[in-house]
């Protein structure tokens, strides 16, 4: 997970259209659906021509046209999309600088969300993100996705089935549902990492090694990156649910604040588990280090005692190691047991003192 350099940021002006992600290698491809509460038409791997054919079809005038786009390195595809919309070129440079923070805004009547997507990638402990843009006008929405992921294939079946109010509804409950899509990518995310979590509580009380705490650390710095994807997110979707000030939003319909009421309470769900996670994490930290510390001061007691043990026979035989003439022990026939007997009894004695001090 690196730290987003501000370089890279301010290098991409409004106006200076430039993809600066890192998904460049497939083909941009876009799939496009129109539909209502009687049926839809679905064309896949569509071309622009095709797009602007529909939307333009005064048949089709009152239909919901969802246009989907995979990838964002046809820079030229994307400018023209947005010119299609009418949308302001500084919201295009946002589509293309992925490394923006989650925001919402309305530019005359057209609605930009942006909003960064997670999964746990198949390598333990890391995590991929991807930023996903939105533009809503009339009864148009277009989705633009780094690379093709499964976010919204339950989305294109309900469509498919009619299951479900998503054909009798209009684009902004359909973006409530993609953003509900992503928004399971954190929580399948999340979950991910509770279990690693409780992997690294179980192994704080047995794994005393320095490098254990690196997993700790690692663990810690993704969840606080998810909290940073999550609470802008917060913020936007409760602008969105507002329903004292419906006029906040001209592209947001009354009737679908309660939807996305439930999904900021969903945001809400993530950051208290995100900030239980982190807690869980400060405590095998801490838990970590204070079992290195008893246990260090296990082994400073277990070396004191010996210490002290030894101190009292070192000075006996310092003093008999000395040799002077006038030492009369040292020409005594049972000198040598003697001392021997009184280092045992000594010892015996310093031994039976600790146990009812209860040092060790």
């Amino acid at each position: 997970m690196k730290r987003i350099e501000y370089s890279k940021v301010r290098k991409v002006q409004p106006n200076n259209f430039e993809y600066n992600g890192e998904y460049k290698e497939d083909a941009v491809q876009m799939q496009l659906f129109v539909f209502n509460e009687d049926g839809y038409e679905e064309y896949k791997n569509v071309n622009l021509e095709r797009v602007i054919k529909e939307c333009i079809d005064p048949k089709q005038e009152h239909d919901i046209k969802w246009l989907n786009v995979h990838g964002l390195h046809d820079v030229e595809l994307i400018k023209r999309i947005g010119e299609l919309v009418k949308v302001e070129p500084l919201i295009v440079g946002d589509i293309l600088n992925v490394h923006r923070r989650t925001r919402i805004e309305e530019l005359g009547d057209v609605l930009f969300f942006s909003v960064k997507s997670v999964l746990p990638e198949e390598q333990a402990g890391m995590v991929k993100t991807e930023q996903v843009s939105f533009l809503l006008k009339g009864n148009t929405i277009i989705s633009f996705q780094e690379k093709r992921r499964d976010y919204f294939s339950h989305i294109r079946e309900r469509i498919r089935t009619g299951t479900g109010i998503v054909r009798k509804k209009k684009n902004d409950y359909l973006l409530y549902l993609m953003l509900d899509a992503i928004m399971e990518n954190f929580f399948i995310t999340i979950e991910s990492y509770e279990e690693r979590i409780a992997m690294l509580n179980d192994q704080a009380r047995q794994n005393y090694k320095a490098n254990f705490i690196e997993g700790i650390e690692h663990a810690k710095d993704n969840l606080v990156f998810l909290k940073r994807a999550i609470t802008p997110l917060r913020e936007a979707l409760l602008s969105l649910k507002s329903v004292r000030d419906e006029e906040e939003y001209e592209t947001i319909r009354k009737s679908t604040h309660v939807y996305f009421a439930r999904l900021h309470q969903k945001c809400l769900e993530l950051l208290d588990q995100t900030d239980y996670d982190l807690v869980s994490l400060d405590s095998a930290s801490n838990f970590h280090f204070a079992a290195q510390g008893q246990r260090m001061n296990e082994i400073m007691k277990t070396l004191t005692v010996f210490s002290v043990i030894f101190m009292p026979l070192t000075f006996i035989v310092g003093v008999y190691g000395m040799n002077f003439d006038n030492m009369p022990e040292l020409h005594t026939h049972n000198g040598y047991y003697i001392v021997l007997g009184v280092m045992v009894v000594t010892i015996i004695l310093m031994v039976i003192y600790f146990k009812k001090k209860d040092w060790f």
